[in-house]
């Protein structure tokens, strides 16, 4: 998923500094020999790598944001500097370390204003990592936690109305990835593993839109099993919750060739299940 967050602009926003004269200090190299080193200028430093940032060197603006912070620890820009390396290191798609950056100035910085974007920071590095369903899902749990996270510190920001709706896209993809285990499971004809992992997308991801598919999935092999009250139950569920599914119509005509018909049970863990939720 490679879709650039919303403008945070009162974040990264293009702000030089005044320039002063810089210092000379030295240090030794390896070898015991004096080498001159420059302690250059905050101005500098961050002006640099400001330059970098708006030239789209992002990777080079992060480490020059890094060396603001290195040579200049207690300057009120190393403390933008740090959310601006982060920033810039997400721009390069390098996620692990902006996610570190983020991570480092929420522990020093708990109360700053920018602490939210980078909360938000992280969740959208997560969220960026994304891979398909046939992959591991981990980057995919972390990125819901992230998001949720923003949503519940910072609720009338624009990152948690941003980041709520990539929780909605970020459950989908955890449920479609429930679904494939499913499907390839009743294919191999372990009806009892599929059918936990159908229950998975009903009991966890009900908003998500592989439910009507996950109902159908449970009546297929609930009559697979011979278990007939829970096959028309699921088929019930689906009928009067998806009545145009093309689910439900495949589900329908898959009773009828068993000569059943959808039927509500009120003891059913789907019954529960649903009514709880809704």
């Amino acid at each position: 998923m490679n879709m650039r967050f919303l403008n945070v602009k009162s974040v990264v926003k293009s702000v030089a500094i005044p320039l002063i004269v810089g210092t000379f200090l030295t240090a030794c190299s390896s070898d015991g020999e004096e080498v001159a080193y420059q302690e250059e200028p905050v101005q500098i430093l961050y002006n640099r790598a400001l330059a970098q940032l708006n030239n789209e060197n992002y990777l080079e603006a992060a480490r020059g944001f890094d060396e603001v912070e290195r040579q200049h620890p207690y300057s009120v820009w190393s403390t933008k500097a740090q959310v601006m390396s982060a920033f810039a290191y997400y721009q390069s798609n390098k996620y692990d370390q902006a996610i570190l950056a983020a991570d480092r100035f929420i522990e020093l910085h708990p109360g700053n204003k920018d602490v939210a974007y980078a909360y938000y920071l992280i969740a959208i590095s997560y969220y960026e990592q994304i891979t398909g369903v046939g992959r591991d899902q981990k980057i995919t749990r972390q990125a819901l936690e992230a998001l949720q996270k923003v949503v519940r510190r910072f609720p009338t920001t624009e990152y948690a109305r941003d980041a709520q709706l990539k929780i909605d896209l970020t459950r989908d993809h955890l449920a479609g990835k429930e679904m494939e285990i499913g499907r390839y499971y009743q294919k191999s004809k372990h009806y009892v593993a599929a059918i936990n992992r159908f229950r998975q997308v009903i009991e966890r991801y009900q908003t998500t839109t592989h439910v009507p598919e996950a109902l159908h999935r449970l009546t297929e092999s609930y009559l697979s099993l011979g278990i007939k009250d829970e096959a028309q139950n699921s088929a019930a569920v689906l009928g009067y919750n998806f009545p145009g599914s093309e689910w439900y119509q495949d589900s329908y005509a898959l009773l009828d060739e068993n000569y059943l018909r959808p039927k509500v049970d009120e003891d059913s863990w789907l019954m529960k299940t649903w009514k709880k939720v809704f």
